[in-house]
């Protein structure tokens, strides 16, 4: 909790240890913009936040160190706005009122006896709840309206600085290979050109001219495991600038067989101003077989359905 509220965000596996779905975990990636997000630890909530951006894929924070020990290496983590009110809310004192408003499944109290339960991580919950503990505060609604400033692509700068920290400090590469590394996490260098070759033109405008593309990851940067998926062109496309933006914000993408698929996060009105609808497209071309299993972890840890 202290490390996730002085940094501004909430952290999950993507699975339980096991390799279970967790309701919980799932619920990261579901959760928008402008969400309330009620933090409960030691028996009590003690603050309240704003989601600002969605949830994108990210390593345990390194601020966790040994905590999760047995979690997975890779997650989930989602830009939360705390509120700077510290207070202290009780749910076992407030259970009367708050039990018959909790959900029926999946609730991070026990309606009972007004415990937190044990694997509950992020629950959703009516509104009502929020109000009544932002009530039981003393807090006022109006501060929740407050517009949040914080986005995920702070965070992927930030994570993606500790990453090329990293390449720098790696002796077992050589050094022209953590210079094209570095070079790959901007889409140039060897990267562009492996990219090019499998990729020549941008498959949602059409656009051909090279200087005009960006050589956008299919799986992300950071998330790569080694060097060879960073700088393989096969783990990449070229796209026009807005259509990059959406596509690294999983707003944006793509079927294998080259179909553009658009998230229900984007709206109608927002893509025909960004010429989403109205743009003539090419014709859609399968992707490599390269790209298949780069484009397989795009559409389950990127692109928000």
């Amino acid at each position: 909790m202290r490390q996730e509220v002085d940094g501004g965000y909430l952290w999950s596996p993507v699975r339980e240890a096991n390799g279970a779905r967790s309701r919980f975990y799932d619920n990261m990636r579901r959760a928008a913009p402008g969400d309330v997000v009620l933090s409960y630890a030691a028996g009590q909530v003690g603050r309240v936040g704003i989601v600002s951006d969605y949830a994108i894929s990210a390593p345990k924070p390194e601020e966790f160190a040994n905590i999760g020990i047995y979690w997975s290496a890779t997650g989930w983590l989602l830009p939360v706005q705390w509120l700077d009110a510290n207070f202290a809310v009780r749910p076992k004192a407030l259970i009367r009122d708050l039990a018959p408003l909790l959900p029926t499944t999946h609730s991070p109290i026990q309606p009972q006896s007004g415990n937190g339960n044990q694997k509950a991580y992020l629950a959703e919950v009516d509104r009502e709840v929020v109000d009544l503990i932002l009530a039981a505060a003393r807090l006022p609604a109006v501060d929740l309206l407050a517009a949040p400033t914080r986005t995920a692509a702070d965070f992927v700068t930030k994570l993606d600085d500790v990453v090329e920290r990293n390449i720098q400090h790696d002796i077992s590469l050589d050094e022209t290979v953590r210079e094209q590394l570095v070079r790959a996490r901007m889409g140039q260098g060897l990267f562009r050109k492996r990219v090019l070759d499998f990729e020549p033109e941008c498959r949602i405008t059409g656009l051909a001219t090279p200087n005009l593309l960006i050589a956008s990851h299919i799986k992300p940067w950071r998330a790569c495991g080694t060097a060879a998926e960073r700088l393989d062109g096969a783990n990449g496309l070229m796209l026009a600038p807005h259509a990059d933006f959406l596509f690294d914000r999983g707003l944006l993408g793509f079927e294998g067989d080259g179909r553009p698929m658009f998230s229900s996060q984007l709206t109608d009105s927002d893509a025909d101003k960004l010429g989403m609808h109205v743009v003539q497209r090419p014709p859609p071309r399968p992707l490599h077989n390269d790209s298949l299993s780069y484009l397989d972890h795009h559409r389950v840890n990127v692109f928000i359905p």
